[in-house]
């Protein structure tokens, strides 16, 4: 009797060890890869090297399942990824699962798919931007720092070119599309400053070559850039524009037309406007050449005392980068105005909304304040 347990002792051990030796490479997975070690669905290419090894020495799918740390489905679903045609060389078909083929369709899938959406269900965040941008005219930056400096409080945060990924993408926003950008793409910066063109003739009164440091450094407030913004063909009426350099602040003045004798009549109404301040408010303008800044003595002169209000400036020929902010408010006037509009038929009430739009505006080169807040804050520190 004992002798008959002793071999049923033996056989039994015999049997384990030969199911052991037929089991052993699944049993050498699931020790080696642990059992539901990831906690995730998604499938690695080491995974997928795993997935092939298991299936050449016949695992099943539940097996193969536990050993890599997924459901079943999962590797159903992998397994028709990378399911492929392979002929043996008795030219005979047969389907098999290539892990190269599944982690290629894998990766096709990323692409198409794209990440994440930052944004998420968070339609407060969606709405607010699409506001600044669409009704407001915000650049993306713009209305990011708008809504950071209001203090308003969204579960999303995102980065600007997020943002504009965004805009670009079409199916993120309900309204807010590339339509709606101010700008399209960067500008560039192409001029040598250090070679401006020398004008066939002496400049009609004091060269910006003469300009101090102070100015040209944007270090002191209360000196401006001017310029004239015309309207259509057949259209009188012509804006005179001044920028302060520092703050960027603009001034828009509607002339009747487009002379020099236009302009000093501006500069006189802008004089007695501002009485006193005006001559530590203007301590100099920089024009360029065209003929409706010809009169220089007439600029400079006083309406209200004797001797000069101003110091005029004249930049080279053609080089309106000279007068840098003008330009760039310029542009931003035709945002309301565009090529084109005959302004003899604009309100003054139209032109004032636009002044005001734009000193209110977000400047990066502000630290995202605007021109109005810039000025107050030049305007408390000279009193």
């Amino acid at each position: 009797m004992m002798k008959r347990q002793a071999c049923w002792h033996s056989t039994t051990t015999c049997d384990t060890t030969a199911e052991r030796g037929r089991n052993a490479p699944l049993l050498l997975f699931s020790e080696v890869l642990g059992m539901n070690k990831k906690g995730s669905e998604h499938i690695n290419w080491n995974d997928r090297l795993t997935i092939e090894k298991m299936l050449k020495v016949k695992a099943t799918r539940k097996q193969i399942a536990e050993a890599i740390g997924v459901s079943e489905r999962t590797i159903y679903y992998e397994l028709a990824r990378g399911k492929c045609v392979q002929r043996t060389s008795d030219l005979v078909d047969r389907e098999v699962y290539c892990p190269d083929v599944a982690e290629r369709k894998y990766q096709e899938h990323l692409r198409a798919k794209g990440p994440d959406l930052k944004l998420g269900n968070d339609r407060a965040f969606a709405n607010r931007v699409e506001d600044l941008i669409v009704n407001q005219g915000f650049s993306p930056a713009a209305a990011l720092k708008t809504m950071e400096a209001d203090d308003e409080e969204y579960s999303t945060v995102i980065c600007e070119s997020t943002l504009y990924n965004y805009i670009y993408r079409g199916d993120v926003f309900l309204e807010l599309g590339p339509e709606h950008l101010r700008e399209k793409g960067r500008r560039h910066d192409n001029h040598a400053k250090s070679n401006s063109p020398k004008g066939a003739r002496a400049p009609r009164g004091e060269s910006i070559e003469h300009r101090p440091d102070e100015i040209n450094d944007r270090d002191v407030f209360g000196h401006w850039e001017m310029d004239c913004v015309l309207g259509s063909v057949g259209s009188r009426r012509t804006l005179l524009v001044l920028t302060e350099r520092k703050t960027r602040t603009g001034i828009i003045i509607p002339m009747r037309d487009h002379t020099a004798a236009s302009v000093v009549r501006a500069l006189n109404r802008l004089e007695r406007k501002y009485g006193k301040d005006f001559y530590n408010l203007f301590k100099s303008i920089t024009v360029d050449n065209g003929s409706e800044f010809a009169d220089c003595t007439g600029m400079e002169r006083s309406c209200r005392r004797r001797g000069k209000r101003t110091q005029l400036y004249y930049c080279h020929p053609y080089s309106a980068y000279e007068r840098g902010s003008n330009e760039n408010m310029n542009r931003m006037i035709r945002w309301f105005f565009p090529k084109g509009t005959n302004f003899d038929e604009v309100a003054n009430e139209d032109i004032r909304r636009a002044e005001e739009w734009i000193n209110s505006y977000p400047r990066r080169v502000l630290g995202w304040r605007s021109s109005s807040a810039a000025m107050r804050e030049c305007l408390a520190q000279a009193a």
